[in-house]
This record gives C-alpha cells, sequence and structure tokens, in this order.
C-alpha cells in the first residue's frame, strides 16, 4: 500500500470519527433531558368506588362481626369463597376434598363431619363453628389453630371475612339467624327462598 492510498483510508477514518462526534453532539442539544424540580415519580390514588371499596384499607381493629355481617354481600362472599374451592364443597351432601364439604358449617360442632379425617389440633380445639369462630379462623387459620392441616394463609380484610361468612351462612337448610346489632334487627330461621346458587 502506498502513501496515498494510506492517506485515503486514514482520512476517511477521520471522517467518520468526526461525524459520529457531530452527531452525538446534535443528538445531545435535542434531546436533552429536563431535571425534574422533586426527584421521583408521582404516584396517582384511585379515589375508592363501590367497586372497589372492599379493597380499602381498614383500621387496625376492625367493627365487631355482628356490624360486618349487617352490611354483608352474599353475591360477594360467594365470589371470594371460590378461592376455597380448591379445597371444600359447598353443596349439600357434597363430597370431601383437601377440606370438608362446609354445607350447614355456621353453629356445627367443630371436627363434626363424618367420613373427614380433621386433624388432632382442630379435634382438641372443640366447641363451635360461631360467627366469630370462623372470622378468628379464617383471619388466620394457622395462628388460630396451630397445627391444623389446614395451609390456607387467612384472609386479611376483615369486610371480605364477613362477606364470606355470610354467604356461609346461607349455605343450609334453614339458615342460622345472624346476630342482633343496633343497626339490624334480629332474624329468625327461615327457608330462604333468595339464597344463591351454591358454589361449585
Amino acid at each position: 500500500m502506498n502513501s496515498f492510498e494510506l492517506n485515503k483510508l486514514l482520512g476517511a477514518i477521520l471522517g467518520i470519527c468526526t461525524i459520529l462526534v457531530a452527531v452525538n453532539i446534535a443528538t445531545d442539544a435535542i434531546f436533552a433531558p429536563e431535571e425534574p424540580e422533586k426527584p421521583g415519580y408521582e404516584i396517582a390514588v384511585q379515589e375508592p368506588t363501590a367497586a372497589n371499596k372492599d379493597n380499602v384499607e381498614e383500621p387496625a381493629e376492625p367493627e365487631p362481626i355482628e356490624q360486618r355481617l349487617a352490611r354483608a354481600s352474599v353475591e360477594r362472599g360467594m365470589s371470594a369463597a371460590k378461592k376455597c374451592a380448591a379445597c371444600h364443597t359447598f353443596d349439600e351432601g357434597g363430597q370431601h376434598r383437601v377440606g370438608p364439604n362446609l354445607w350447614g358449617i355456621v353453629d356445627r360442632p367443630r371436627a363434626s363431619t363424618e367420613g373427614f379425617k380433621y386433624s388432632t389440633a382442630m379435634k382438641d380445639k372443640g366447641g363451635a363453628w360461631t360467627f366469630e369462630e370462623l372470622d378468628r379462623f379464617l383471619a388466620n387459620p394457622r395462628g388460630y389453630v396451630p397445627g391444623t392441616s389446614m395451609t390456607f394463609a387467612g384472609i386479611s380484610r376483615a369486610r371480605e371475612r364477613a362477606n364470606v361468612i355470610e354467604y356461609l351462612r346461607t349455605l343450609a337448610e334453614n339458615p342460622v339467624a345472624r346476630p342482633k346489632t343496633a343497626e339490624s334487627p334480629p332474624q329468625t330461621r327461615s327457608n330462604d327462598k333468595d339464597v344463591p346458587p351454591n358454589l361449585h
């Protein structure tokens, strides 16, 4: 390679480098980022609506279960209970799965369903599945009955638990009356005609 060709090659390389530098300077000038007055990102918080009010943060101390049941929704409870359907059935005479059938669970003695093998911890707990007991258990199953074979983590939102318990209350031929509150008159047992269809 003679000196003339070498000079052309070096000139071409130098020209390319000059163009690249010029393009870099131009893009920095055109697309220069603006420095924010306040670092970070603004997060828009959605206002509570009827559709998402069950997801609103609740106070550390929830209302008593009787007050929550007075405003509970069977339809929302049925929807929330779908997460339990992998381990439980809800229809009358339904088969047991990982957990027992839940038809007639409210006020039923604990660990009393025939044909299901309960854990020793559940048998030793004793008592009945009152509204209060269901509320405490559903909030933290393993915390309330240490040693239970139920692996479900629990339902942390008090409103959602009340909805589920209200749905479970309807799963009986003669549903147990809701506990009396100052907000609503006591109910009597009756064959509810408006009970929604069972969850399968």
